[in-house]
């Protein structure tokens, strides 16, 4: 190895071990996932060498041009992580934060696929090189293939950057458009007690605004709009209000103020409330977040329930609204909904109602809690990426969510869930396929 080639491995070896260091002091949370960075750091030098060399030009500026459009996502992204460190990114101007993250994960994931498919074509490649070595060696064939192997090759990098090309302007609109392209989703339930003054009741359930991923105000103004035009009898919020700190909701009091329901409007926490995704100075300022979010419902005149629950009352008969904590299958999240702790008191009432954040809390559910006849939860947001047209319900959040959009029915004790898609995004902020939902559910006697 010359010296050119080890002090070049040297300080590529020393900015993966300062960005380690980085990412544990403004990201914590996002640890575990820095091995995936080094990935996407090698998957990126071995997608140049391939880039360098089909644009190859004598034209010093213009190498320059290229190689600085290509590598401006890794320094995007470190820079933003080096910022980060002095100045939070909830103090950035939500444009800049919103559409910087979004060109990064859009750039990223347009050239893994070209990526992917290039190593796996000269993975090919090369195992056709050794078989042929090895019959020549053998005697059993002397059968010159190279010309075979080049037009592969060819072909497969081709079909890797239109790939490529097509995924990044599938994105770009995702981003540009679909992120906000609110529908909306309408359920008729007919639930066994439900009372008769309860017949025809209308219920509106929101979730995941992460209001730290919307670039303007009017956006949300729109879903609002939308939302009130229903003339709902009651409104719930099943969770994840903001990504990481109660600070990016306060831009959006006003518009959220005026969701109007005959019977209110009820909201529960999701992961993200909980300012787990924060490195915090201390844990009185953690502290401070959750009274902040507290308070920012009290302003609102949205009730919070704390595995705790209320009682819907119309002429006189009643149903009941029980609101968990989050409660997650998978220990990355948070366990702190409590069943037993927020229908403690409620009485006996014909129907209940719960608000549980994960949809794998149902299973907990359909074994344990058998008089709940409806769940509302968030979470999955449909992964943001699938296809749903008529026939074909598909989206990657399926292999790690076996309930992950729209209505399910437990077979056994006649219990439903709904799953919404999110209202809002995180990570990607945008959506393809999978677009923001608002759901309208009608219940029936």
């Amino acid at each position: 190895m010359n010296k050119k080639t080890f002090a070049k491995s040297a300080f590529f070896i020393l900015l993966l071990v300062a960005g380690y260091f980085l990412t544990a002091a403004v990201f914590p949370k996002n640890l575990t996932r820095y091995p995936f960075f080094i990935i996407l750091v090698l998957m990126d030098l071995y997608l140049w060498t391939i880039v360098k060399a089909k644009v190859f030009t004598y034209n010093i500026h213009l190498k320059r041009i290229i190689a600085a459009i290509y590598w401006s996502p890794l320094m995007l992204l470190s820079g933003s992580i080096i910022v980060g460190y002095f100045l939070p990114s909830s103090r950035w101007l939500p444009e800049i934060r919103i559409y910087m993250n979004g060109f990064i994960f859009i750039f990223y994931v347009s050239k893994m696929i070209p990526a992917i498919l290039l190593l796996l074509g000269d993975l090919v490649n090369l195992t056709a090189k050794l078989w042929i070595v090895t019959t020549r060696k053998s005697g059993k064939s002397r059968q010159n293939n190279n010309k075979v192997g080049m037009t592969r090759s060819r072909f497969l990098q081709n079909v890797a950057f239109v790939t490529g090309g097509l995924m990044l302007s599938t994105m770009f609109a995702g981003m540009l458009k679909w992120v906000h392209d609110f529908r909306i989703s309408r359920v008729s339930l007919r639930l066994q007690g439900l009372p008769l003054a309860f017949d025809g009741f209308k219920i509106i359930q929101i979730s995941d605004l992460h209001l730290g991923s919307w670039s303007s105000i009017s956006q949300l103004e729109e879903a609002v709009e939308l939302i009130n035009a229903e003339s709902p009898d009651l409104i719930v919020f099943t969770g994840d209000l903001v990504n990481y700190s109660t600070d990016e909701a306060f831009r959006f009091k006003e518009t959220l103020s005026q969701l109007q329901a005959g019977k209110g409007v009820y909201a529960i926490l999701g992961n993200h409330d909980y300012g787990d995704y924060m490195n915090w100075p201390s844990p009185d300022a953690k502290k401070k977040n959750m009274q902040d979010l507290h308070d920012f419902y009290y302003q609102l005149g949205w009730k919070l329930l704390k595995n705790s629950h209320d009682t819907i009352t119309i002429d006189g008969e009643s149903i009941g609204l029980i609101g968990v904590e989050n409660w997650s299958s998978n220990k990355r999240f948070p366990r702190l909904g409590n069943v037993e702790k927020a229908s403690k008191g409620l009485g006996p009432v014909p129907v209940k109602i719960l608000l549980s954040h994960d949809p794998s809390h149902f299973e907990t559910i359909e074994e344990k809690h058998t008089d709940i006849q409806l769940t509302l939860s968030g979470h999955t947001h449909g992964f943001q990426f699938g296809i749903e047209i008529p026939g074909i319900k598909w989206s990657p959040a399926q292999y790690m969510y076996k309930k992950w959009a729209g209505l399910y029915e437990s077979n056994q004790n006649n219990q439903y869930l709904y799953v919404n898609r999110g209202l809002g995004s995180i990570g990607y902020p945008g959506r393809i396929g999978i677009l923001p939902e608002i759901t309208v559910i009608n219940l029936f006697a």
